[in-house]
């Protein structure tokens, strides 16, 4: 470690794993309640366990980001984070922010207080006090983050990073503003929640990537950001109007169903230059690095997310199949892939490489690691599967049959049924990665450090 600074991502790591364990079973229980539908109804209800699954999985993917950006900044622009103080400050912000959200969730408190209370809109459920509170984290992080670099290096890496950042903050601000017209509502909600996933997180996503490719791969910074910037600039061009496909059937004009399809369509060529990067770089690379398990992670993460963003959105993009297959379990397919491919296989890989690093224990415990890739992996892949084949029986039988939703719900139960085994593998993977990374394995230190002497 080259920065005594470096070690702020190490707190943001450790409680973006622990929000990661609870978001995970917390979907391990949504997916019980969907093969058990009364499991905990008075006393948990299925809204709730979703709404706890769907947000801890947003804010662990923040903090992921916040401790990667604390980790990388510092080696690329050659100096120490400009405040430590604002860094932990920002953190216990978002804790309490996130404790704050978790009660009033759980317990329904303060309900319909439009201060206190919870919003209603998903994904941006949280209170107004609670929002607040996200803002004035993101100014001190955005504060910070950019005299850092303001004060130090300029590389492509930090000036992609810093661009993602920003906009992901800007964003947000359109959370605040809850339309009593709900076409209205969806349309600025969108400009969240799309503009998030397909748009400013996907910069993130490609800097974060790019440094992992450097480190790991040893080609040269000039190649790396020739393919950083293509990159880039694909995402932005094919994901701003690739809100358009949001936009098909809530009461938008018509001519978003053309804009729509056509930019969606194009969404998938940075997604697949992310993966072509990737295996390019390894390809290309002169660097035997010993951390394995950071590089299939991130290799994972790269091919994942072009299949799960990439093919998954394709398949039901375009407006005359999205008419049909819209709000459907292939829709849910598609989210969980994507999800998982792009941004918590990042965060991942970003945290093998970095933590042991902090933790100054190299080696560590890599088999476990790369063990729980495939369990995450295998798990997610096949939950993705068995929801395809869900959401095409349920879009044939509900919306060209025309049966009644709840029929067809009985009749999906064997994909439920294997959904929640695939959840059992995801959640296995996820507590084995988290052993992995915490745990050190007491014969390799001992041997290593008797190889010392």
């Amino acid at each position: 470690m080259k920065y005594q600074s470096q070690k702020i991502a190490y707190a943001y790591f450790l409680v973006a794993m622990g929000l990661f364990a609870i978001q995970v079973l917390g979907g391990l229980l949504a997916g019980w309640i969907y093969v058990m539908p009364n499991t905990l109804s008075e006393l948990m209800p299925f809204n709730i366990v979703r709404m706890l699954h769907t947000n801890s999985l947003v804010v662990w993917l923040l903090l992921g980001f916040f401790g990667a950006a604390y980790f990388l900044i510092p080696e690329e622009a050659e100096r120490e984070i400009y405040s430590v103080k604002l860094a932990y400050l920002q953190l216990i912000i978002l804790v309490v922010g996130t404790l704050g959200v978790v009660l009033t969730y759980t317990f329904n408190l303060f309900e319909g207080n439009w201060f206190l209370g919870k919003e209603g809109r998903e994904f941006l459920e949280q209170p107004i006090w609670v929002k607040v509170g996200i803002v004035v984290a993101a100014l001190i992080f955005l504060f910070n983050v950019s005299m850092t670099v303001l004060q130090g290096k300029k590389t492509a890496i930090t000036n992609i990073l810093l661009l993602g950042l920003w906009g992901l903050a800007l964003l947000f601000l359109f959370s605040f503003y809850n339309s009593h017209n709900l076409s209205i509502d969806k349309v600025y909600w969108w400009f969240v929640i799309h503009l998030w996933v397909e748009g400013v997180w996907e910069l993130i996503m490609a800097s974060i990537l790019a440094y992992l490719m450097l480190k790991l791969t040893g080609v040269d910074r000039e190649i790396v950001e020739k393919w950083l910037y293509v990159i880039v600039a694909s995402a932005l061009f094919s994901g701003i109007l690739g809100t358009g496909h949001h936009f098909f059937w809530i009461g938008t004009p018509g001519y978003w169903q053309w804009i729509g399809s056509i930019f969606s369509a194009l969404e998938v060529i940075p997604f697949f230059g992310m993966m072509s990067f990737a295996f390019v770089m390894v390809w290309k690379g002169r660097r035997d690095h010993p951390n394995k398990a950071a590089l299939l992670w991130s290799l994972g993460c790269a091919t994942l997310a072009f299949f799960g963003a990439g093919v998954w959105g394709f398949m039901h993009t375009l407006h005359g199949v999205n008419y049909y297959t819209h709000g459907t379990q292939i829709t849910a397919a598609h989210g969980h892939l994507a999800f998982f491919g792009a941004y918590v296989s990042l965060n991942i890989a970003i945290m093998s490489y970095a933590l042991p690093i902090l933790k100054n224990r190299d080696p560590y415990n890599q088999v476990l690691n790369m063990a729980s890739f495939w369990l995450m992996s295998g798990g997610m892949v096949f939950m993705t599967f068995v929801l395809t084949f869900a959401g095409t029986v349920q879009t044939h039988l509900q919306r060209v049959n025309g049966e009644d939703f709840m029929a067809v719900q009985d009749q999906l139960q064997i994909f439920y049924w294997m959904r929640f085994g695939a959840g059992v593998a995801v959640v296995l993977g996820v507590f084995l990665f988290i052993y992995a990374m915490l745990v050190p394995r007491k014969e390799i230190i001992s041997s290593s450090s008797v190889a010392a002497e």
